[in-house]
């Protein structure tokens, strides 16, 4: 591909579609009520997945893109917990039927902020409110900084499956440019006394693009990281989006690498993690050959969700916590952002919901088009229609974008297979938002295609 093409569609602000339709279109429309009524009418048996956001680190760091808030003190900690546990009440009080659980992820923030004792207590009501399958996996975020033995061997005790620990970057220079100071001692220390508790599987979140990195000092932190050997790894371009998060105006914007630069670091990361026996797993995500993950995306079963790639099939996703998103199967539903607004829905025994989005028909199908496309660089169109009772040739004819793409050399279109090439899979947003039906009509602004 030439260079000039290359740098136009890595500049492109996309989002990274997580879900479909994103987040810009969800609306106030979608209250308490309905969602009250969605809760009601889940029909028996519906697998799920439980989401426990606590927003709440010790420090700032300046690249974070999270709903998060700095304490020193505890009290604003334990106080949430409640609320958050008088929530997980709420919630199921409204649920008509039994819902298999088979995924919790506790996000942040730092989830393992709270005390040992507050997150056995959470796990303890999840489990009485929800039936667990017996395999369900649990994972939780960890910020190595500040993960005590204690709370290690908590999570150990508690069941803990997964955990995914934060390091973004091993070089100094990097860490004093986004205010997080972490050794890789810290790190191999979190990693083995984890192990040793019992949690079998690690993964470690890189991520490029940050102020004064280079190829070499993203290649220097994989080369620390696959001393430790985590089971996944996963490797996100960083989005300087200052208009939203302001925290990221103290990041020096002439010390960020240009599209070009990021683009390099991402591919040198990759490569470097392919020749160490990792499988390269949709647009961001490595892992070993045998874990879970890699083996989703052999038998085409790799799915995406507000957590990225999953393994995690589960028809429902609820989300308990502020700024929290579930997917049900009639839509999504938001929590209340504010800490104070979500706490007094919560105290007046009312759910937090503050909007949410209603799918329709053609809605499912275009998530199902960028699903596969996000997971595995092609789709059959004719296939996905089948399943919506949609004809492929409508999809196909109201898809401009596609001919642009095929014609700069992007994809490949094959009867009714679109599949993107080789050299070009980096560019799969680009791919995805050509399913898009509601792109640009927000205003919002994405982060970077690559």
């Amino acid at each position: 591909m030439k260079d000039d093409l290359k740098a136009r569609y890595a500049e492109e602000r996309l989002p990274r579609y997580t879900s479909y339709p994103t987040s810009p279109q969800f609306n106030d429309s979608i209250g308490h009520q309905r969602y009250e009524e969605w809760l009601s009418a889940l029909p028996d048996g519906s697998t799920t997945s439980l989401y426990l956001h606590v927003p709440f680190c010790r420090s700032m760091c300046w690249y974070c893109g999270c709903h998060t808030t700095i304490t020193q003190r505890d009290a604003p900690i334990i106080d949430y917990i409640a609320t958050l546990r008088r929530e997980i009440e709420l919630v199921a009080e409204r649920v008509s039927n039994p819902l298999p659980v088979r995924h919790v992820h506790f996000g942040g923030g730092t989830p393992t902020i709270m005390e040992p004792v507050e997150f056995i207590g959470l796990l303890e009501l999840l489990r009485k409110k929800f039936p667990f399958e017996g395999k369900a996996e649990i994972a939780v975020e960890i910020d190595p900084r500040t993960l005590t033995r204690t709370m290690t061997a908590t999570l150990g005790e508690a069941g803990v499956t997964r955990a995914s620990l934060g390091v973004q970057s091993f070089d100094p220079v990097v860490q004093r440019a986004i205010n997080r100071i972490q050794s890789f001692e810290q790190t191999a220390r979190a990693t083995q006394g984890l192990r040793n508790a019992g949690v079998r599987g690690v993964n470690f979140d890189l991520i490029y693009g940050l102020p004064h990195q280079t190829i070499e000092s993203c290649i220097d932190t994989v080369r620390q990281c696959l001393e430790l050997r985590p089971e996944r790894l996963s490797v996100f371009g960083y989005a300087h989006v200052p208009t939203f998060k302001k925290h990221q105006r103290k990041i020096d914007e002439a010390a960020l690498p240009d599209s070009a630069a990021r683009y390099a670091q991402a591919e040198a990361i990759a490569q470097a993690l392919v020749d160490a026996g990792y499988v390269r797993i949709g647009l961001d995500h490595y892992a070993l050959p045998g874990d879970g993950m890699a083996q989703a995306q052999r038998d085409g079963v790799l799915h995406r969700n507000f957590q990225g790639y999953t393994t995690d099939p589960s028809d429902v996703l609820i989300g308990f916590g502020a700024s929290s998103i579930g997917r049900l199967t009639q839509g999504y539903v938001q929590n209340e952002v504010v800490l104070g607004r979500y706490a007094e829905r919560i105290s007046r025994g009312e759910l937090a919901t503050a909007k949410g989005y209603a799918l329709t028909a053609d809605d499912r199908l275009r998530a199902d088009l960028i699903e596969r496309v996000m997971c595995d660089f092609r789709v059959d169109v004719e296939q996905i229609c089948s399943r919506h009772g949609a004809a492929p040739e409508s999809i196909l004819r109201d898809v401009p974008r596609l001919k642009t793409l095929q014609d700069d050399g992007i994809i490949d279109v094959s009867g009714t297979v679109v599949s993107i090439k080789e050299g070009s899979r980096f560019l799969v947003r680009s791919v995805a938002s050509a399913f898009d039906a509601y792109l640009g009509a927000s205003g919002r602004t994405h982060s970077r295609a690559v």
